[in-house]
């Protein structure tokens, strides 16, 4: 099946709540059996009379195109825009960043570009600084077909070379990525022209596009400057995006400036772009509010009822699965399920949402929201204050009272996280809690060190694959809780390759009950991977998992 990059114009979505179709339904690759496009138009109603049902109750937010009160007229008013991050980064090296809202996703966009974005007309997933990306044998291999007019920012080709190069080094356990899960499951790669890459698979995924669209494999940098080294890439980061570094100041700001070469003229509209990191919260609502930013990437969901009550611009990926609480199978205290269970049942998440968000989040009932074709109606938690006594004074009996540290960023919703699990867990007996506070990229490193007791994480995702095979999988590099079960494994990989929707399904189901049975994971609430702008702020567009696209922004007068 062929994507190839069409025109097409952005459009508000009608449902200003928690969902949106735009952003709901994603072309399955592979997908050209009707089996499967029925099912994609089950999943278009059901999401929209899903979003009809709550518009009354959620939030007032708009899908990824921007809400309606962005400006009139065209990108011509101001060439400048400041935009709040969740956080400081340690590396611009793009296999060791994150893609997403969170942890970097903007920058890397501003820096390197994308190869493949999705659109927010259709949910579509199309080439970006490409023509085509293809598979003709079910997701066994793929052709990458790249544009002729792509040069990094030093005036060296973006080629074929470029990519294979930027991707086999995601690949090796040195690198550090955090998603060599996701380019791991490459077994090679072959340039066949300039413009051309052929990619074989270890094993056929037919939706190994998600796997592009939501990682740093969607950035190339140029491979003479990675080699250069870390410090050198750092202070001269050579990329092909929208914008290039003017100057990083730690822990204050990034200074962008427009890249003369971009290959998509006239973006991007600003001239001038700064990154400030604010992980208060409340500041960093407050901070737009008071039109000192135009922008924010926000993760809190109080903030975004705050920002809706203030008449700001809300935009929000809607996601299935969410934010959870690994609890480390690898080592003591939580390779006994006794003690996994014992925390699983203790932990309310109505109670927590109340405490953290002021009752603003969304719950995680089900792994898949009821919007998805894979909603089951199995629940996430059941919390039971007698199960988890019982066992955590059973642990005790046996010489193991629950003692462990919970690793957490110093962002405000996760403070706020911690300290209310905390507050609930003093209410019984043999068990305690340490909270160890760290910066977001410390917290990142956790996913290849796992030296951790418990920590926030999240499997968020729209369509399933390949998010929980790499969060989940028994020997998925990114598998943050360490379970490794035969039935598990076994259902994510049916759920990875077969070719009905029907088997489908059931290969989900068993995944969701399996992840029931061994409490690997806690879930708090679903992702609220969003951003909030002033009513001048357009083109406030996310792609993957709420990732920003900074070539799109531009700012115009008051509406």
């Amino acid at each position: 099946m062929t994507h190839r990059c069409r025109s097409f114009v952005p459009k508000i979505c009608p449902l200003r709540s928690q969902g949106c179709e735009p952003h709901g339904v994603f072309r399955r690759y592979g997908g050209s059996r009707p089996s499967v496009e029925r099912s994609m138009m089950i999943y278009k109603r059901r999401f929209v009379a899903t979003g009809l049902a709550i518009a009354a109750t959620q939030l007032l937010i708009a899908c990824g195109t921007g809400s309606a009160g962005g400006p009139a007229g065209t990108p011509s008013a101001r060439t400048s825009a400041t935009v709040l991050t969740l956080g400081e980064l340690r590396t611009l090296d793009p296999a060791k960043m994150g893609n997403n809202f969170a942890s970097g996703g903007v920058v890397g966009n501003a820096l390197f570009g994308t190869l493949l974005v999705d659109d927010p007309s259709s949910g579509d997933i199309r080439p970006s600084m490409g023509e085509a990306f293809t598979t003709a044998d079910g997701g066994q291999t793929f052709e990458l077909k790249l544009l002729d007019r792509l040069v990094f920012t030093d005036g060296s080709p973006l080629d074929a070379e470029a990519v294979k190069y930027n991707w086999d080094r995601m690949r090796d356990p040195a690198t550090g990525s955090p998603y060599r899960s996701d380019a791991s499951m490459v077994a090679s790669t072959t340039v066949v022209d300039r413009t051309r890459l052929r990619v074989t698979m270890t094993q056929p995924v037919p939706n190994f596009a998600h796997s592009v669209v939501t990682t740093s494999m969607n950035w190339i940098a140029s491979p003479a400057a990675l080699a250069a080294g870390a410090q050198a890439f750092d202070a001269n980061p050579i990329g092909a995006g929208p914008f290039t570094l003017k100057a990083w100041r730690r822990d204050d700001a990034m200074e962008l400036v427009k890249n003369p070469k971009y290959w998509d003229a006239p973006k991007p509209y600003l001239d001038h772009l700064t990154l400030r990191p604010s992980v208060d919260a409340a500041q960093r609502v407050n901070t737009v509010t008071n039109n000192d930013a135009d922008a924010a990437i926000e993760s809190n969901w109080q903030n975004l009822k705050k920002a809706n009550e203030a008449g700001l611009q809300t935009i929000m990926q809607p996601l299935s699965g969410g934010n959870y609480i690994a609890m480390n199978m690898r080592r003591a205290p939580f390779d006994d399920n006794r003690a996994r269970a014992a925390l699983a049942a203790a932990i309310n998440p109505q109670a927590l949402n109340e405490s953290a968000f002021d009752g603003a989040g969304l719950l995680v009932d089900t792994l898949f929201t009821t919007m998805s074709s894979f909603h089951a109606d199995i629940p996430a938690s059941s919390p039971d204050r007698a199960t988890a006594q019982r066992l955590f004074d059973e642990l005790a009996a046996a010489g193991k009272p629950l003692s462990f540290t919970f690793t957490v960023t110093s962002a405000t919703e996760n403070r706020a996280q911690a300290e209310a699990i905390q507050a609930q867990l003093r209410t019984f007996r043999n068990v305690s809690i340490t909270i160890k506070t760290v910066e977001l990229a410390q917290l990142q490193t956790l996913q290849t060190s796992h030296d951790f007791d418990a920590t926030v994480t999240s499997a968020a995702f729209l369509d399933p694959e390949p998010r929980l095979w790499t969060a989940f999988r028994g020997d998925s590099p990114s598998n943050m809780s360490g379970v490794d079960d035969q039935q598990l494994n076994a259902a994510l990989l049916a759920g990875r390759t077969t070719t009905t929707d029907d088997q489908r399904r059931a290969a989900y189901d068993t995944v969701q009950q399996r992840l029931v049975d061994l409490h690997p994971m806690i879930w708090i609430a679903r992702t609220a991977c969003a951003a909030i702008a002033t009513k001048t702020v357009g083109g406030l567009i996310q792609y993957g998992f709420g990732s920003l696209r900074p070539e799109e922004l531009w700012i115009g007068a008051q509406p």
